[in-house]
């Protein structure tokens, strides 16, 4: 009898949890392969990209519209929507994304989708992207640097990602205490966007990759504890 009771009682708080989630809209963050799938689905996708436009300007997924809360024209965009059918937004991480989504559900959007990892896990995931700019480094280029050094330290990331400038003065410290013992690069979107998409290992900025004669040591998706990371791995030498 009282595991008839527990199991009633389990059915009624999901049947809640799952009415509760509807009433706030059908919005949910996926990760890339679901996104693309999607988008594929679809003959006319309706793709929105949340950043500001001056990132826009530089690279974005093909066919998107730009625009997000703070846009002027915003109502007019959203006019321009069709809330029967689902909508693919994605920007650096997940704000931007996540108070349009939000804004979308609220007006009874019915199916509203954010990529998980934004741009970073679009373009690092290797799908075809537009972008105006020729990268200053080549896939040929980093490889040479990870064969030419011992030890070499990737901080993949863009300038427009708050966390992301987190990470350079802790770099800065790792770069005093190793000097030429450890080769640091850093690769932004802004500049080489191609490297990103050829390593297809990015889901997320910042991504931080430590080498040791030419193999992985750790990768990090996201910050964590990066100097301490470091400060173990090369410890034995």
């Amino acid at each position: 009898m009282k595991n008839k009771i527990r199991k009633n009682s389990i059915t009624t708080f999901i049947l809640l949890f799952t009415i509760v989630g509807f009433s706030q809209g059908n919005s949910a963050n996926i990760l890339l392969d679901a996104f693309y799938s999607k988008i594929k689905s679809q003959k006319n996708p309706q793709i929105i990209d949340a950043r500001g436009p001056d990132e826009f300007a530089l690279n974005h997924i093909e066919g998107a519209v730009n625009f997000n809360l703070k846009s002027e024209d915003y109502e007019k965009h959203v006019a321009a929507l069709n809330p029967s059918q689902p909508v693919f937004i994605y920007s650096i991480a997940a704000y931007r994304s996540g108070l349009l989504s939000t804004d979308l559900a609220k007006r009874n959007f019915s199916e509203v989708y954010i990529l998980e990892g934004g741009i970073a896990s679009w373009i690092g995931g290797g799908k075809p992207f537009y972008t105006n700019l020729k990268s200053k480094l080549t896939i040929a280029d980093y490889k040479k640097i990870i064969a030419d050094n011992k030890y070499v330290l990737v901080d993949i990331g863009s300038k427009y990602c708050a966390t992301c400038k987190t990470v350079k003065p802790i770099l800065e410290d790792i770069r005093s205490q190793y000097g030429e013992k450890l080769k640091i690069i850093q690769i932004e979107l802004e500049e080489s966007p191609q490297v990103i998409a050829d390593l297809k290992t990015v889901k997320v900025f910042p991504t931080l990759i430590l080498y040791e004669n030419g193999k992985i040591v750790f990768k990090k998706d996201g910050l964590g504890d990066l100097k301490n990371d470091v400060d173990l791995a090369l410890a034995h030498n």
